[in-house]
């Protein structure tokens, strides 16, 4: 009877030690951030698709609202420069300026966009079981000025940059 309860007490402390050990296989941000931008197959497999928002845009009276389900097929593959934190000083005065706005331990949001004005790009990434995900995404390829009668032309040129950048970084 001793000999049971020595075993069900050792495999109860390792069963406690084992969510401990998984935690510390936490994937790095850099890292994954990296590898993320650096490969169309990876960067694919790191977006959990359909993103939590949708796409929005108007119809073609100009007043009502469409929205469309965030996809692979309208994913703008992002690149390390895309990703990367800076301010940019243009020469017409304005200053383009990319950075990490929420930079907690298991939730980061990415901005980039001219100052004084809404981002163009703003990115959701998630820690998930130890592996960082995209959850959200908003790109201006598919902006509230885009009409619905162009959204098969703009997922058409987002897939053939895509195929571009698949060239480079499979």
């Amino acid at each position: 009877m001793k000999a049971i309860r020595f075993v069900l007490c050792l495999f109860a402390a390792l069963m406690l030690t084992i969510p401990n050990g998984l935690a510390a296989e936490e994937e790095d941000f850099k890292t994954f951030l990296r590898k993320f931008t650096s490969s169309a197959s990876f960067q694919y497999s790191r977006i959990k698709f359909p993103l939590k928002s949708s796409i929005v845009l108007l119809k073609d009276d100009g007043e009502t609202e469409q929205t469309f389900p965030f996809t692979r097929e309208k994913w703008a593959l992002l690149d390390e420069e895309t990703l990367k934190e800076g301010h940019i000083a243009e020469e017409e005065g304005g200053t383009y300026i990319s950075r990490f706005t929420v930079n907690e331990p298991a939730h980061k949001e990415f901005e980039a966009g001219y100052d004084e004005s809404e981002p163009s790009l703003r990115v959701v990434f998630e820690l998930a079981d130890g592996k960082w995900y995209v959850t959200d995404c908003y790109n201006d390829w598919y902006n509230f000025d885009l009409p619905v009668s162009e959204l098969e032309e703009t997922i058409q040129a987002v897939q053939e940059e895509n195929k571009a950048f698949e060239e480079l970084h499979p």
